[in-house]
């Protein structure tokens, strides 16, 4: 997004972004403002809350400095954090926005969060009067420090995986993250935007990024909960004219154009926020902090969504990972699924390719089997796996598909395929994906909304996007052999399912037109049933594929 674009333009000189439901944005599930008192009050009871932070969020905490954890005390949270070395595997250590799929979702999640929900001390100095409620932390602050607002890449770049360091890759982090926080209403997550840094050279995507984080994440997602909110730490310390703060019975979050640096650094040399600029961010969060808490415990939801606000930049509408009526397509617990052949393996001849791709039950994210690939793919070959319906089917009414995944390696590179058109005239669309870290012999889960799927090169209209109102045949996956060699190993997939808006009980193939599965053209290596897979022409290697994600060397972190 541009930030030149956004908001409403008070004067000549100042943005004005006054949003009339809090800054969380939190997707369709919010009531607006004028539902609320005017002064939202802290809550009314003691309530435990943990800040992940490292040197800067020190500081801000720190009585002398920033004061934010006197004046939580004052608010009613019982305050402890984390800071470096804390936690299983010092996960402390790691607060950069790519570590975050580790906290959230990655093979140890299972050991950290445990650990963040009990935390009861303190890792840096402040005071804190209140005495432990006990029980668990009920609100997790977690904030990534000023290098992270060094994001390479252009301002409007959508959500994808790639470079740790970027707007793309950022965007993907929290996407994915959000999916966790879906299946726990009972915390309240907050995300504290990176501070900013002095250096200009990406200002501006900072400006884009921590923007989106405010306005755009949440409803992009079509996020269902009250339970996850934003502060933009970035843009308060940005100037003085620059707030996101409760003013008036509204969240205010406005900004001067062109101020994307750090106003309040502590030298010329250093990008940590001064006393002042901390002091001014706790003025300003706490009074959101009472607000978020408060509409996070009323929850509700309004008559219509809020109206999404201009931009410059195409919606990316990833999928609804809250969704609870999306048809499932398989979770490999009851045989083959219902209109369908089943689970097919395909592969080029040309050269020695292995593709075993069937349910097993040695894995299972959920229940007691999940789909295997085990495949051995060399350099200019390429296998699939493949699920093709007897009727076309009407996805129309969804943004997405999710599903658990689980590897023995990261960055293994693979696609997922949908195939739409007609039997008599095929379209492939394909997303290209690599495993991420956390998926490494453990499960975590992976979201595509249709904006990521795109027409194959080697089809007409190479590089159209795919169109959810059009019939879809059948869906996939895919390996390639790489320019280095193989591409062997083993992926796991399991809970495959639509999302999106779909009305209970109503299958989305209910008004689909009913064609046959095409028969004739399949090739003899190709098994039964499926079109067109094993022809030479139509599928051929993908060669050269990127492999994404890999980790960016030597980003500091503060």
């Amino acid at each position: 997004m541009n930030p030149s674009h956004r908001g409403t333009q008070c004067n000549t000189a100042l943005r004005l972004v006054v949003m009339m439901l809090p800054v969380l944005t939190l997707g369709a599930s919010l009531p607006r403002l004028a539902a609320q008192v005017e002064d939202p009050p802290p809550p009314d009871h003691v309530v435990k809350l943990v800040f992940v932070h490292h040197s800067t969020g020190e500081a801000w905490l720190a009585d002398e400095h920033g004061g934010l954890g006197q004046a939580l005390g004052e608010n009613n949270y019982f305050v402890s954090d984390t800071n470096y070395g804390w936690g299983p595997e010092a996960i402390g250590d790691r607060t950069d926005i790519p570590n975050w799929l580790e906290w959230f979702g990655g093979p140890a999640s299972n050991e950290i969060l445990p650990a963040l929900y009990g935390e009861r001390e303190q890792h840096s100095a402040y005071t804190r009067a209140l005495t432990d409620p006990g029980g668990e932390n009920e609100i997790v602050l977690f904030k990534s420090c000023f290098p992270n607002s060094n994001l390479t890449g252009d301002p409007t770049d959508p959500a994808a995986p790639g470079e740790e360091y970027s707007v793309g890759h950022a965007k993907y982090v929290y996407n994915l993250i959000l999916q966790y926080f879906a299946t726990r209403p009972d915390k309240l997550f907050v995300v504290i935007t990176a501070p900013p840094v002095q250096d200009p050279t990406y200002a501006e995507n900072a400006r884009a990024f921590n923007t989106w984080l405010v306005e755009d994440w949440l409803r992009e997602n079509a996020y269902s909960h009250n339970n996850v909110a934003v502060f933009d730490f970035y843009n308060v310390l940005t100037g003085p004219d620059n707030h996101h703060r409760y003013q008036e019975g509204a969240v205010e979050h406005v900004w001067v154009e062109g101020r994307n640096t750090s106003y309040y650094p502590s030298s010329a040399d250093d990008d940590h926020p001064s006393a002042a600029g901390d002091r001014k961010a706790t003025q300003e969060f706490v009074p959101l902090l009472n607000l978020f808490y408060q509409r996070w415990q009323a929850g509700g939801v309004p008559a219509s969504p809020p109206a999404a606000p201009a931009t410059s930049q195409p919606a990316v509408e990833a999928p609804d990972v809250s969704a609870t009526t999306a048809p499932l397509i398989d979770d490999f617990e009851a045989g083959t699924p219902a209109g369908t052949a089943g689970w097919e393996a395909n592969r080029g001849e040309e050269q020695p390719t292995q593709l075993e791709c069937a349910p097993v039950s040695d894995f299972a994210a959920e229940g007691q089997a999940a789909l295997q690939l085990s495949f051995d793919v060399p350099t200019g070959s390429w296998a699939t796996c493949t699920l093709f319906y007897e009727q076309m089917q009407d996805w129309s009414e969804t943004t997405g598909m999710q599903m658990q995944l689980r590897s023995v390696a990261p960055e293994v590179p693979f696609t997922v395929l949908v195939f739409g058109g007609t039997p008599e005239a095929m379209e492939t669309y394909i997303a290209y994906q690599t495993s991420p870290a956390s998926s490494v012999d453990a499960w975590a889960p992976l979201g595509l909304n249709w904006g990521d799927f795109a027409r194959v090169a080697w089809e007409e209209d190479a590089g159209s996007p795919l169109d959810p109102a059009e019939p879809v045949l059948g869906m996939g996956f895919g390996l390639d052999g790489l320019e280095s060699g193989a591409n062997t190993g083993s992926l796991w997939v399991d809970d495959l399912q639509l999302v999106g808006v779909v009305t209970p009980g109503e299958p989305p193939a209910a008004e689909a037109p009913q064609v046959d599965a095409p028969q004739a053209e399949m090739p003899e290596s190709g098994g039964s049933g499926l079109p067109c897979l094993g022809g030479a022409a139509l599928l051929p290697p993908v060669l050269g594929m990127a492999l994404l994600g890999r980790r960016r060397e030597g980003r500091p972190t503060a």
